[in-house]
């Protein structure tokens, strides 16, 4: 009898996909459907990064170098040095997207076996490349309560073993929006240096920190045999559909062995490659007026969030996630109910439930991640949508008493 491999069947389900079924049938019985599941901006790409795909004269489109072409990585040295993180060409190896960075992180730090602890919640994906490259993933719990800050040191110690072998955090964080300290990051690499484990940092939102600056794990002090930074272009430049990205690190070892993955797959992407190269020559004052209108879809999301009875939502310091408490039995069955029954002047929305950004079974089942990629007036329609649903839903409880949120993050900044 034929048979998908245990591999197969233990991936997981896409946490801000698994709706779309109910969402492509409810579009079917003609009903808008806002997307606040996914982190697809609805801001323009650049035109001068498309025009230089548009534009190239090129007769054969070739193979580029499995490490990408050298003059793409030199302007991204440029791009990371401008951010203070000193690095080179050499320590560039151009990926398939974000996705094929923390792929082959995991395949040149772990064995199959090895254990990767993770702060959770976390991005989603994580679960499926650990399933991918074999390896046992680790949850430390961060919570709303203290607005999914950085767990205790202790709680890491408690968790490391002989097995264990890196670190993995997202700063700024997906799906909480949490922006890391120096004095966590840096509590952080002295577990790693103590226990002689790899950091894994995910840093695709760098540009969006909207109420405390942006520390890269390689601004930190003799990082340097530690770090990998993970990278990619599609939110920085809204191009996600490029599917270019990064592996970072200035230890040799692991360059070299993600080279011999990256010939495995032979190149990266080229025409995006081009995309890349372009945005780099972008001016720093581009992301001005993006990050503020993200600021602003925040700040509109979480006081409408906030406003509505029994929901708990803390202020996410950077990229564009809300991660919040909804006063339901089940934020899965929610989610369905949503795209199946309800229904508000012909609109509904999308919503990704929040136990698939947990490792751990019994947690985030009253919780959803949002994302404010639409403008504020698709933001006020959908939030119009979620109040008079939280009304209607059959699966309404009372919010526990114990759920809040620091006074730190009380309103909006």
């Amino acid at each position: 009898m034929l048979q998908v491999s245990q591999r197969g069947q233990n991936i997981p389900a896409s946490p801000f996909r698994k709706m779309t079924p109910f969402a492509d049938a409810a579009k079917r019985r003609g009903l808008t459907v806002h997307h606040l599941n996914i982190g697809q901006p609805d801001i323009e790409t650049p035109p001068a990064i498309m025009a230089a795909v548009q534009q190239v004269d090129i007769r054969v489109l070739e193979y580029s170098p499995s490490a990408g072409h050298l003059s793409y990585r030199l302007k991204l040295a440029d791009y990371y040095q401008r951010a203070n993180i000193n690095v080179t060409a050499e320590d560039i190896l151009i990926t398939t997207g974000g996705s094929e960075a923390i792929l082959f992180a995991l395949m040149c730090c772990l064995n199959p076996g090895d254990e990767l602890i993770v702060p959770e919640p976390f991005y989603g994906n994580y679960t499926a490349f650990a399933v991918a490259a074999g390896i046992t993933l680790i949850p430390v719990t961060s919570h709303i309560e203290d607005g999914f800050a950085l767990p205790p040191l202790a709680d890491f110690e408690q968790v490391i073993t002989p097995r264990t072998r890196a670190i993995m955090i997202c700063n700024p964080n997906n799906p909480t929006g949490y922006v890391y300290s120096r004095e966590e990051l840096m509590g952080v690499l002295e577990l790693c240096r103590k226990h002689h484990l790899f950091l894994l940092s995910d840093e695709a939102y760098r540009e969006f920190c909207y109420d405390a600056p942006y520390i890269s794990a390689l601004h930190l002090p003799n990082a340097d045999e530690h770090v990998v930074l993970l990278d990619t272009i599609s939110k920085r430049y809204s191009a996600c559909g490029a599917r270019i990205g990064a592996f970072v690190t200035k230890n040799k070892d692991l360059q070299e062995a993600a080279l011999r993955f990256a010939q495995m797959r032979v190149s990266p992407p080229g025409l995006a490659q081009l995309l890349g190269e372009a945005a780099t020559d972008l001016p720093d004052s581009y992301f001005d007026l993006t990050k503020a209108e993200y600021q602003a879809r925040r700040d509109l999301l979480v006081a409408r969030l906030r406003a509505m009875p029994g929901v708990v939502c803390p202020i996410p310091g950077g990229a564009f996630y809300v991660l919040c408490h909804l006063p339901v039995d089940d934020t899965d069955r929610f989610a369905q109910w949503l795209l199946e029954i309800f229904e508000y002047r012909g609109e509904t929305l999308m919503v990704s439930p929040a136990a698939g950004f947990y490792a751990t079974p019994t947690l985030g089942h009253q919780q959803i991640r949002l994302a404010y990629v639409v403008n504020q007036d698709t933001i006020n329609r959908a939030m119009d949508c979620l109040e008079l649903a939280l009304q209607q839903y059959p699966g309404r409880v009372q919010l526990e008493a114990s759920v809040s949120y620091t006074s730190e993050a009380s309103s909006p900044a």
